[in-house]
């Protein structure tokens, strides 16, 4: 009986994610034309290929800032948005139901709402720059933010905390509603500060929703491609990509070398989430 009941589900797994790795492993061992003609085995080939391309180590460096990045100040800005909403003040419902919407909305539309903004000729941050004359102080008439890999860099960045920030927000504030009131009122009768209950008791019981929070983002952030492609395409050259950025574009002429990349990918993946299932159980074992 209780494999009739997981059946589906199971199968569901194995035709999503067991049979597309298997495929995607395989095809980073072949010799693929350009045009999908597989020409035979290749062994390490592949792999080999992948660590000589000259771009990979940028590609690397900048995949690790951008997680880093982005989770870092994702978490902070949603630690603190999360208390605040915690909070009791005129207009929380509706302002619990505006934060929603960048999450709600689709990633590539927004991905292309601020390529419009940062445009160099006329999107909206250009103008609003040369209205309150910030831009002729810099002798120019329109900065070119995605022109340059580092603006460019930088404002994918921003984009993407922007939209990670509602959903890390509301995990956060789940956990926040979670912690009981008794706990604070018994610290408060015995002397804690608002500072010590905080650090002494909000912490500590919010560990679980941040360190889901965190996992959910490091992998989002990890294998973000929308709003990378929409705005600068990885370029110029691939000199704003991230791993992801980077085997999508192999795959339009080295299919089996983009495989590769993607096994990379896969394990990256996997070491992450092996690293929180070891911390998650250590903790319970502990515990």
């Amino acid at each position: 009986m209780p494999l009739l009941w997981l059946g589906p589900a199971v199968a569901l797994i194995c035709f999503v994610v067991v049979w597309p790795t298997a495929i995607m492993v395989e095809t980073s061992f072949q010799h693929i034309s350009p045009d999908g003609f597989v020409k035979g085995w290749y062994g390490w080939r592949n792999f080999g290929y992948l660590f000589g391309e000259r771009d990979l180590p940028g590609i690397l460096l900048r995949t690790v800032i951008w997680v880093v990045a982005i989770v870092g100040f994702t978490m902070l800005i949603s630690l603190a948005t999360a208390q605040l909403f915690n909070e009791k003040f005129p207009g929380r419902r509706f302002a619990r139901w505006a934060l929603i919407a960048p999450w709600a909305a689709s990633v590539v539309m927004t991905s292309i709402v601020f390529r419009w903004a940062f445009d160099a000729n006329n999107g909206v941050f250009n103008v609003f720059l040369h209205d309150i004359g910030l831009l002729q102080r810099f002798n120019t008439d329109a900065a070119d933010w995605l022109g340059n890999p580092v603006s460019a860099f930088a404002c994918m960045i921003a984009v993407a905390i922007f939209v990670s920030i509602p959903f890390t927000t509301y995990a956060l504030l789940a956990g926040l509603q979670a912690i009981p009131g008794d706990i604070y009122e018994a610290a408060r009768i015995d002397g804690a500060g608002r500072w010590q209950r905080y650090v002494h008791i909000t912490l500590p019981l919010l560990r679980p929703a941040f360190v889901v929070a965190l996992l959910i983002n490091v992998i989002n952030d990890f294998n973000s491609f929308p709003i990378i492609w929409e705005m600068t395409r990885g370029g110029p050259g691939h000199l704003t990509g991230t791993t992801t950025i980077f085997m999508y574009q192999l795959k339009q002429s080295y299919i089996g070398e983009s495989a590769a990349m993607s096994v990379i990918n896969f394990l990256i993946i996997i070491c992450v989430v092996a690293v929180y299932l070891r911390t998650t159980f250590r903790k319970d074992g502990a515990s």
